[in-house]
């Protein structure tokens, strides 16, 4: 994300290793644009997620170009904003967004696996805080999601699904789980079949 965007906008930020990018992180992105309304998703790709190894990570230039390949949607933009802040955690990353972004909607979309650690992420009800929250149901990890230590304390800020429009523009804390994006793809899985790195 770099300029500024025009006053108003509602901008999905889904952040992550992109180890590679994959279907399901498309698929998560199409369905936020339209169950929330967005203007635009933008994928920060992350030069390292402090609570994954480096052993097995890709060169951050070929993950970079492999998510741009991926997106492959007018209204999915890939950023290398988290490589040039220099900042490895996503509070950072929303703190300076907001900063920069005063006139924009921001929302931060998470896969529901990522709720279920939230509480191991620097400043995770700093997140809550600052940004709405999308929560993405991925295979597996649905009541693990809804029953996690993060929803149960924010149990009472949650949206119904059919409220999820109304996300963007609401004060934090505030958020919403869509159940609908039921992708089996995996970063690791095609890792583990040796399709990646390039």
């Amino acid at each position: 994300m770099s300029g500024e965007f025009p006053p108003g906008l509602k901008i999905g930020l889904l952040g992550g290793s992109f180890n590679p990018a994959h279907a399901g992180h498309r698929a998560i992105s199409l369905v936020a644009l339209r169950a929330l309304g967005l203007d635009h998703v933008v994928w920060l790709v992350s030069p390292q997620n402090p609570l994954k190894g480096a052993a097995d990570m890709a060169d951050y230039a070929a993950r970079l170009e492999a998510a741009r390949q991926a997106a492959d949607h007018p209204r999915i933009v890939v950023s290398d904003f988290e490589a040039r802040l220099a900042r490895p955690y996503t509070i950072d990353t929303i703190t300076a967004l907001k900063a920069r972004h005063r006139a924009v909607h921001l929302v931060l979309l998470i896969g529901a696996d990522n709720l279920v650690q939230l509480p191991r992420w620097r400043n995770w009800t700093g997140l809550f805080a600052a940004v709405p929250i999308a929560v993405f149901a991925r295979p597996g990890s649905e009541f693990a999601a809804l029953a996690s230590k993060a929803a149960q304390r924010y149990r009472a800020f949650r949206l119904p699904l059919e409220g999820a429009r109304l996300l963007p523009s609401r004060p934090p804390p505030s958020w919403v789980f869509i159940p609908y994006t039921h992708r089996a793809e995996s970063a690791s899985a095609i890792r583990a079949r040796g399709e990646w790195p390039p």
